[in-house]
């Protein structure tokens, strides 16, 4: 049976375009109709050669979709959106299922180059890099957590020279955007209500999320909401769900506004470049391809890309913008020389872990999943399939190495997961992580199914990492994928805090609360550190090194600064240096990651872009 499934996949990786049509074909035929009137499927335009919109959007994705969304506010802008991707479908709404999505024709694929200290056993010592192509963007892949960061992390932005994104100023596009479902919540100073996304709790819980709520006071934690007055403490997730369901940004900001006149969507589009003057360094439209038909259009007032942190610095050097040496180098000419690629930042977490109850109704894995009674639960908005990638838990806090922050602002996240890999009966989450089965067997193979069936898990994650990568081409191949080097732990105390960070873990899992469940780390050595001390610093470390992997949280590569800072690819108006017409406005701006799950910064991104751009065309801002 996992052998038909990997064929499977095998199809639907090497023939993506199509599979994901079908898909669509398919999701227009059986989805279920919306649970909410305002949703629907947008309707696909393609442009005429040369056909004029007053701006033109690069990707419809966590970003994209809220600019959409809000330059068509001003009925007189005609705005055109170019999606490579198509539809989301069933899957994609199933919360729990996102490991799985990365799997199929909505992931772009990407991959880093090989690692030094980081994935170095997996599958060809690279780490998979998964990011949405499907309307929605990777709002659709990612494990649905709503959490901003410190307000700190912002005040830092604004103290590097960013004027205007302090955390006192960008809170309320934060609060404009949300849409709070959470009882409790929604008299909050620090929440917003009657936005367009929805962000609730999950209707599922467990004895696991209670011991973890007990575990973290027994340690002196409060059982806090991370996105109010203090971030550091113990929580559930909040997560972009609307009754059950995944509510990607695609759901909550473009298909409301599908049938506006002046909004044109063009999926399965894929840009080739920017079109930008030479002499007067001024962007006036896009190349892109559908349909295997290479296609032409013009902006008569700014082309705005977000593409993301990895298609954003992809496109633009293709363009002509970016480190001359190296757009020298792929035969490219250099229309603006700015460090596009460089300060790729990341959160790396540590995965593999798999820790032992004495109940197996206590844990959720794939089998449960899959069960008829889980199916059935789900399609009233409640059950198991309602967990936001499968966690269950959140909690942040301060290691030795946080020194240099301020009181109050942590740099290590705990994620418990109601499953482990352990677990992974089906090898889904094995090939999102790029786990071999010789590895899993290896590691897992001595527990019995049934034991295996009652873990869960709990990873530590670095969130203010110190280590910084770089985007560079492969070629000037616009379907060729970027080399991607985000040299995780290429700073010595990026290691050392994410091994405090299971220390901590340990901790945790020593509670009166957790060994009320017989609570205990499954101690089979990681392979390839077996000659360590189990549990030993240095087994630690190999074992980080071995099987650490992404979060999927990749920002920095077209850096925020002024016009001073050599170091910056935009203003912070987004507007990008040297170049007239050319806006950035996505997760590659953010000049310093904050200690945040990026889908809420990114968003609140996109609704300031939206309104500096009515500013800078003497439209008021509605915020």
């Amino acid at each position: 049976m996992r052998w038909v499934f990997v064929i499977i996949l095998s199809l639907c990786v090497s023939y993506a375009s199509e599979v994901s049509q079908i898909f669509d074909f398919w999701t227009n035929l059986f989805r279920p109709l919306p649970r909410n009137p305002k949703e629907g499927f947008v309707p696909d335009y393609t442009p005429k050669y040369l056909e004029q919109f007053d701006f033109i959007i690069i990707g419809a994705g966590s970003a994209g979709c809220v600019l959409a969304n809000r330059l068509t506010e001003v009925h007189d802008w005609k705005v055109l959106v170019l999606e490579a991707g198509g539809n989301e479908n069933f899957f994609s709404d199933v919360p729990i299922f996102a490991p799985f999505l990365s799997l199929t024709p909505l992931n772009w694929g990407y991959n880093s180059e090989p690692e030094q200290k980081a994935c170095r056993d997996l599958r060809g010592n690279v780490c998979f890099m998964p990011r949405g192509k499907v309307l929605g963007g990777s709002s659709v892949l990612n494990f649905l957590i709503y959490q901003r960061g410190h307000p700190e992390d912002y005040n830092d932005w604004a103290r590097m020279g960013n004027e205007g994104w302090s955390y006192s100023e960008i809170l309320p596009y934060f609060k404009k955007s949300e849409n709070i479902q959470i009882n409790e919540l929604k008299n909050s100073s620090y929440h917003g209500k009657g936005g367009y996304l929805d962000i609730d709790y999950a209707s599922f819980s467990s004895p696991l999320q209670t011991a973890f709520k007990h575990a973290g006071e027994e340690l002196g934690f409060e059982w806090n909401d991370p996105n109010g007055e203090n971030v550091i403490g113990f929580s559930k997730p909040q997560a972009t769900i609307r009754k059950g369901r995944r509510c990607s940004t695609s759901k909550a900001f473009l298909e409301p506004v599908r049938f506006r006149q002046n909004l044109k969507v063009s999926k399965y589009s894929t840009v080739m470049k920017i079109l930008i003057d030479p002499y007067t360094k001024k962007a006036y439209g896009v190349d892109f391809v559908k349909g295997n038909k290479r296609r032409r259009v013009i902006a008569r007032r700014e082309v705005i890309l977000s593409a993301g942190t990895i298609g954003s610095a992809q496109i633009l050097m293709l363009s002509g913008v970016g480190p001359a040496d190296h757009l020298t180098e792929m035969g490219i000419k250099t229309l603006a020389d700015l460090p596009v690629g460089y300060n790729l930042q990341d959160h790396v977490t540590f995965s593999g872990n798999a820790f032992i109850v004495n109940d197996s109704k206590l844990c959720v894995n794939d089998l449960r999943a899959a069960s008829p009674l889980a199916a059935a639960a789900y399609l009233a908005g409640k059950g198991p399939l309602t967990l936001p990638g499968g966690a269950t838990g959140l909690a942040f806090a301060r290691t030795s190495y946080a020194a240099d922050l301020s009181e109050g602002r942590p740099d290590m996240e705990l994620v418990m997961g109601a499953g482990s890999l352990a677990g992974d009966f089906l090898g889904i989450l094995r090939s999102l992580l790029g786990i071999t089965d010789k590895w899993y067997w290896k590691m897992y193979g001595s527990l019995p199914m049934e034991v295996r069936q009652r873990t869960f898990s709990m990873n530590p994650v670095l969130i203010r990492p110190r280590s910084v990568g770089r985007l560079m081409l492969r070629s000037a191949n616009f379907s060729d994928h970027p080399r991607i080097h985000p040299n995780y732990f290429h700073h010595p105390d990026d290691l050392s805090a994410l091994r405090e960070g299971l220390r901590l873990v340990e901790k945790v899992i020593s509670t009166k609360a957790f060994q009320r469940f017989a609570t205990r780390i499954h101690n089979v050595p990681f392979p390839g550190c077996e000659h360590y001390k189990f549990d030993s610093d240095d087994y630690w470390e190999c074992a980080i090194m071995q099987t650490s992997i992404t979060l999927d949280h990749q920002v920095g590569t077209c850096k925020m600064g002024p016009s001073g800072d050599r170091t910056a690819v935009v203003s912070p108006r987004l507007l990008v240096h040297g170049v007239q017409g050319l806006r950035i406005a996505d997760a590659s701006i953010i000049p310093r990651i904050p200690a945040s799950h990026t889908l809420a910064p990114v968003v609140m991104i996109a609704e300031k872009a939206a309104d500096l751009i009515k500013e800078d065309w003497g439209r008021y801002p509605f915020l």
